[in-house]
C-alpha cells in the first residue's frame, strides 16, 4: 500500500521557510512539529533565499512595462489627433 503524496499551500511553505531562516527553532524541530521532512524545509528555505530578490525586481519590471504601454497609447493618440487636425485644416481651406 502506497502513501498518497501531500501537497502544501504556498502560504504554508512560505511560513516554514521564514521560520527556518529566522532560526528560532531548528529545522528538526520544525519538521517534527509540522510532520514535514527536514530536507523539504531546507529546500523551501533555499528557494526563498534564491528567489527573494525576484519578488522586488518584478515590481520594477511591471512598472516599466506599464509605462511603456502608456507611452505607446499616448503616441497613438498623438498620431490620431495630428491626422484629424490635418483633415480639419484641409476642409477649412475650402471655405476660406
Amino acid at each position: 500500500m502506497s502513501k498518497q503524496r501531500r501537497s502544501y499551500s504556498a502560504q504554508f511553505k512560505f511560513k516554514m521557510a521564514l521560520e527556518a531562516i529566522s532560526e528560532t527553532k531548528t529545522i528538526g524541530q520544525l519538521s517534527s512539529e509540522n510532520q514535514v521532512h527536514p530536507s523539504q524545509i531546507g529546500q523551501w528555505k533555499r528557494q526563498l533565499l534564491d528567489g527573494g530578490a525576484h519578488i522586488f525586481a518584478n515590481d520594477a519590471v511591471r512598472k516599466k512595462r506599464d509605462q511603456e504601454t502608456m507611452e505607446i497609447d499616448l503616441f497613438e493618440q498623438i498620431g490620431r489627433l495630428k491626422m484629424e487636425l490635418e483633415w480639419v485644416k484641409k476642409k477649412a481651406a475650402r471655405f476660406s
